[in-house]
């Protein structure tokens, strides 16, 4: 784990307790990915928020502008020690340590369902259910299609990988038979 992971870590960990203590867990994950989503696609933004000759106030004002009173004074209080200890480029790596903490303590998993067609919801409810029996936990689903697969489901969640594909299943026969072969 390197310093900054870890460093991100203890960060969404002591915001994961006091939102705990505070009843506000999904609203402070839904706050921060807000906050994450918007700093990972504005690359204008991350500028103006790693100038090191801006203050950090300066840089708080800023975020509270753009998201008005959507941010809890928890996740305020945080944002303002990561801009004044000038860490504020672990924001997208905070969000990703609290929604793991988070899933591990509620027993929630983010699970990313790539098909080769949309689904509806009632079959992507299926997927997440049967993906929820196997690790146990709750699983939050969100869909993305991707052509290729040419038919069955990839779900990832977390870091690991399931592949029932047809495309990951020919894969994995070519694989087979040039080992074979040879």
């Amino acid at each position: 784990m390197s310093r900054d992971a870890a460093v991100a870590k203890r960060y969404a960990k002591a915001l994961f307790e006091l939102a705990q203590q505070g009843g506000i867990i999904s609203e402070v994950e839904q706050q921060l990915q807000a906050i994450a989503q918007t700093l990972g696609e504005d690359l204008e933004i991350q500028k103006f928020l790693n100038y090191p000759n801006i203050d950090a106030s300066k840089k708080l004002a800023v975020l509270k502008a753009a998201f008005g009173g959507s941010i809890s004074e928890l996740l305020l209080n945080t944002l303002e020690l990561v801009f004044v200890r000038g860490r504020q480029e672990l924001i997208v790596e905070i969000y990703e340590a609290f929604t793991k903490i988070a899933g591990d303590v509620l027993k929630q998993a983010h699970a990313t369902v790539y098909t080769a067609r949309l689904l509806n919801d009632a079959e992507l409810a299926e997927v997440a259910a049967q993906f929820g029996e196997l690790t146990g936990k709750t699983i939050i689903a969100v869909q993305v299609v991707e052509p290729a697969l040419l038919g069955g489901v990839k779900v990832r969640i977390g870091d690991r990988l399931y592949d029932g594909s047809l495309s990951g299943k020919l894969e994995r026969l070519e694989k087979q038979l040039k080992s074979k072969a040879l």
